[in-house]
């Protein structure tokens, strides 16, 4: 051995797995020399020098240990080593495993079916994609399972399925939304959007997957989740899979349970139909367009099912569902339903620092001057509340009772109000419903709740029981007695009855604030009815019909002075009656007493098991 001569030693104790070099070979400083087998991975051991080799001390298969010698260098200054002088790789070249990736990511674009996405735009909608594109800020979307592709391997080619079933027709991920308003902490949400260009928008096996894991992870982290549900439901085609009743299915049990613990939106457009149509039925909100059709099986499972044949468009069209209730913002296209589902995420995200509101004079006269008089309390809502704050759900269902949300100096409330141009403000079973589900809906999500009373009580008669009123009054009651959010409750004019007591939560203390107009006049039921009732034998005393009806007058009268909100004042059964000008203040001071969290649910367990989904 020579001064010259180097001795290359083994880094780690294993196996001699390949000898790269012999006796003679000219080497370059960093070229692999041995390479050495450690539980099952190989680790080359580079040249420390450029030089030649002058002695092996090691073959294949010799198991070594750390330190010993694995071969001897003469190392070589004058010249450089055979095949230094040049590389003999690209330096720009991506490694082969990188290439493969972004031509598979590449897949996923819309740009990678031009045929396909062509169709879409020709039908007017948009692709998956770029729906979540709008709804999500910027750059904040994080895929997940976007290399999925359908379980179909056993009947179709791996580039055929990888070309054509990008993501297993359902895109997932993270982002958020609103975050310049409300900061990123409180705008994250989990987006889940069936393609309807892939598979016709079908629940496959691997996108069933992907929303375990999704629904998995908004549960854990308190995410929301917005759901764009087209699509034709389950599909049969999928063949990798070795399953007898497909029940198994976790997806529908986990979406559900979300409900009551983190806001749930589902956006629909085109055709949903079973399973797609069974998850947006567990969300809190439906946003549905006007070229929707909702149901829960589509036309082959129909006909499959003996019940005729039918098209697509016979089933569940959106002016059936704005009616009955299942669709509780109906919008013009997909534009305008992200548009929605953005502000009706922004509720539940915290309070906002700008905003404005009509001129509140203009209250002092929105109730006629006569008492019998109908009037409009849509304006009332849009003037109490902050401008342009006023989200109204499902406007063409429960015509009596309006639910809103709305916002008063910024800070989001739910609103529940009697409309007198229906029933004269009655509530019916329907009515009861929504009120009940608003109700719920703020209590779950920490929204304080704006009560507008204007109604002479529950709807009555044998055609109105065939409703099976008994409950779904009772439902009322039962779900406005255990509310743990503030409630305010402001009577415009009329609150006689139980149905009033139902508005307020239970009855006229249960709000942090009852307050009147000067036009409200309260009572165990309507003035006439009770004047009848109670004074049936001294009027039936009454031969001349003319006195008879003059003397119910004059007690009508009576009671009605009776039943002013000034004189209900003075037994102190309501807080105050005040300046219909002074109701956005007294509402702001009311709720004010409550601490509030912006998007405070997110730090509890939640309240309710689930969401009043009716």
């Amino acid at each position: 051995m020579t001064d010259q001569d180097v001795e290359v030693e083994s880094p780690t104790s294993g196996l001699v797995s390949h000898v790269a070099v012999d006796v003679g070979d000219a080497v370059g400083a960093g070229d692999d020399l041995v390479v050495l087998e450690v539980m099952k991975m190989e680790h080359p051991v580079a040249a420390p020098a450029a030089g030649v080799v002058v002695a092996l001390g090691v073959a294949p298969g010799d198991e070594v240990a750390q330190g010993d010698v694995l071969l001897r260098l003469s190392a070589r200054h004058d010249e450089e080593p055979a095949g230094s002088s040049e590389p003999t790789e690209d330096p720009d070249a991506e490694p082969e495993l990188l290439e493969e990736l972004r031509q598979r990511k590449q897949l996923l674009r819309d740009e990678a079916r031009p045929e396909a996405v062509s169709a879409r735009h020709e039908r007017g909608h948009r692709t998956a994609r770029e729906n979540i594109d709008d709804l999500l800020d910027g750059s904040s979307f994080v895929e997940y399972g976007g290399l999925a592709i359908a379980a179909q391997r056993n009947r179709k080619p791996r580039e055929e399925l990888l070309r054509d079933t990008p993501a297993d027709g359902l895109v997932t991920g993270t982002g958020t939304v609103n975050a310049k308003s409300f900061g990123v902490e409180n705008a994250r949400v989990a987006v889940a959007a069936y393609d309807y260009t892939v598979l016709a928008g079908t629940q496959g096996h691997t996108n069933h997957l992907k929303k375990d894991r999704l629904f998995e992870l908004a549960a854990s982290e308190r995410l929301p989740v917005v759901l764009f549900a087209e699509g034709g439901g389950g599909r049969p085609g999928d063949t990798d899979v070795v399953k007898a009743s497909h029940l198994d299915v976790p997806a529908f049990h986990l979406f559900a349970r979300l409900s009551g613990t983190v806001p749930l939106v589902a956006v629909v457009n085109g055709r949903s139909f079973a399973g797609n149509a069974a998850l947006a039925g567990c969300a809190d909100v439906i946003i549905a367009t006007d070229d929707t059709n909702l149901g829960m099986a589509g036309p082959a499972m129909i006909e499959g099912g003996g019940l005729g044949k039918v098209t697509p468009d016979d089933i569940g069209p959106a002016e059936l569902h704005r009616r009955t209730g299942v669709i509780d913002v109906p919008v013009s296209d997909e534009a305008e339903a992200v548009a929605v589902a953005k502000r009706y995420l922004g509720y539940f995200q915290g309070d906002l620092d700008d905003w404005d509101c009509a001129d509140q004079a203009a209250l002092r006269d929105a109730i006629p001057g006569d008492r019998r008089r109908v009037y409009e309390v849509r304006p009332i809502i849009d003037t109490v509340f902050d401008r342009g704050s006023v989200l109204e759900l499902r406007p063409d269902h429960a015509a009596g009772m309006l639910t809103c949300l709305a916002r008063i100096e910024g800070r989001p409330v739910g609103v529940i109000a009697n409309d007198p141009g229906h029933l004269a403000g009655a509530i019916d079973g329907d009515g009861a419903d929504s009120a009940a589900r608003l109700l719920a809906l703020c209590d779950a999500f920490d929204l304080p709740v704006v009560a507008l009373v204007d109604t002479p009580g529950f709807m009555v008669g044998p055609d109105a029981e065939e409703q099976a009123q008994v409950r779904r009054f009772g439902r009322l009651f039962a779900v406005g007695a255990n509310l743990s959010v503030p409630m305010v409750a402001v009577v415009t004019r009329r609150a006689y009855g139980l149905g009033a007591q139902a508005m307020m939560g239970g009855h006229l203390k249960v709000p942090v604030a009852t307050v009147g107009w000067p036009t409200s006049e309260l009572g165990p039921m309507g003035l006439e009815g009770a004047v009848r009732l109670g004074f049936r034998r001294e009027l039936e005393a009454i031969e001349d019909p003319e006195e008879r009806a003059e003397r119910e007058q004059q007690m009508i009268e009576l009671a009605y002075a009776n039943a002013q909100g000034l004189n209900v004042a003075t037994f102190a059964e309501i807080d105050d009656v005040i300046d219909p000008a002074a109701t956005r203040d007294r509402i702001r001071t009311a709720i004010g007493l409550r601490p509030h969290r912006p998007a405070g649910w997110r730090h509890r367990s939640p309240r309710r098991p689930h969401l009043e989904l009716w």
